[in-house]
């Protein structure tokens, strides 16, 4: 019986990796699976070796970094003295995984990497430890495939997962009859991140923005997304005493119904441009974080619908720009400029346009099945 692993940091890995296991279980309905993940590969047939969830902690700490090397000598001694799995998938978090994968390359473990780590914007040296320990890398960007040829490394362009799995608009009418908001009025939602340290940094500003904007404009309305791998202490602690509604678990619905958008940086933005809403994009960290991440990166953008487009679509408002006055400026002219608006949402529909129909997960499952069946057939 053919078994792999796969691994996975964080609620979104989990999403992927579950699609992928679907995929492969419909082809092999017999292999073997253990992971570390959460629900989402659980539910698809995973075994969890453990879950996930305190992968991502608050920031950077010696707590966080010594469980991780506790987790990571756990789990490839595992694999390499008793599960002896004949691929180990990697899904995101990069830095987590190729630890992992230097560890069991050497043990002779075959290791594919989805979802690789973005060197394209920063750590580009990272590429060399890839080649080393990577067998083969799926990646969901179209400009990576030759940058990884070009280092003659084992590359296949999977297409991005989002291109088939973000559903498609939400009714708005039902939307806001079921929140009770008012269609009539614009509607202003906010994503101040998944992570504990994105609400740190970014809900207080994100939530005075949205005051501010209420006072010059009572007729906006504003809701505000509340990540599903939070939980409500540690989201309550950072969003408090607040007239705006919270609403769980329903990201995709609230981005596609809302006028205007106010996200932390990250994947939500790629989302958001898949259905043309416009939207400002704003970061803020610990300074000495944000001054290694200037000498390391590769390129200026932060968001992906301006990566993946080459231009300057989204608003980007990092570090010192981030601040109340500017997210109220740019969201003003999403609102009310109707030229720059219009402008906006037709150059969102490029990001599209840039990427693959391909069925991102189904394109994994194939590369995976090939190789366990390259030599001894199921």
């Amino acid at each position: 019986m053919k078994k792999i692993f796969i691994i996975t940091g964080e609620y979104s890995g989990d999403i992927h990796g579950g699609k992928v296991l679907e995929n492969l279980k419909q082809e092999l309905p017999d292999i073997e699976v253990e992971a570390i993940g959460g629900e989402n590969l659980q539910k698809a047939g995973a075994k969890l070796f453990c879950d996930h969830s305190k992968m991502s902690g608050f920031g950077f700490n010696l707590k966080m970094a010594f469980d991780h090397l506790k987790l990571e000598k756990r789990v490839c001694d595992y694999l390499i003295n008793n599960y002896k799995p004949d691929i180990v998938l990697l899904i995101d978090y990069g830095t987590f995984n190729l630890r992992v994968a230097k560890r069991i390359k050497k043990a002779g473990i075959k290791v594919f990497h989805y979802i690789p780590p973005q060197i394209w914007a920063s750590r580009k040296w990272r590429i060399k430890e890839i080649k080393k320990y990577i067998d083969k890398v799926l990646c969901i960007f179209p400009f990576e495939v030759d940058m990884y040829k070009n280092f003659g490394i084992d590359v296949h362009y999977c297409g991005h997962p989002l291109i088939r799995q973000l559903p498609p608009k939400a009714d708005k009418i039902n939307f806001f009859e079921k929140y009770n908001l008012n269609p009539q009025k614009p509607l202003v939602s906010i994503f101040p991140g998944s992570r504990p340290i994105e609400l740190y940094f970014l809900a207080k500003t994100f939530i005075k923005t949205a005051k501010r904007l209420k006072k010059l404009h009572p007729e906006l309305q504003f809701c505000i997304s509340h990540a599903p791998n939070l939980n409500d202490e540690i989201f309550n602690k950072y969003i408090k005493d607040i007239d705006m509604k919270i609403i769980k678990g329903e990201n995709q619905a609230l981005l596609s119904v809302s006028d205007s958008l106010i996200l932390a940086s990250g994947t939500v933005a790629l989302e958001a441009s898949l259905y043309q809403v416009p939207m400002i994009v704003g970061y803020k960290g610990p300074w000495i974080l944000y001054l290694i991440y200037l000498m390391v990166r590769c390129i200026k953008k932060v968001s992906l619908p301006n990566i993946i487009t080459g231009e300057n679509i989204v608003p980007e408002l990092i570090q010192l720009k981030f601040n109340e006055e500017n997210i109220c400026y740019e969201t003003e002219r999403l609102l009310y400029d109707k030229k720059y608006r219009a402008d906006i949402i037709e150059k969102l529909g490029h990001v599209k346009e840039k990427l693959s129909d391909k069925y991102s997960a189904l394109e994994a499952a194939k590369c995976i099945i090939e190789e366990l069946l390259k030599e001894n057939p199921v």
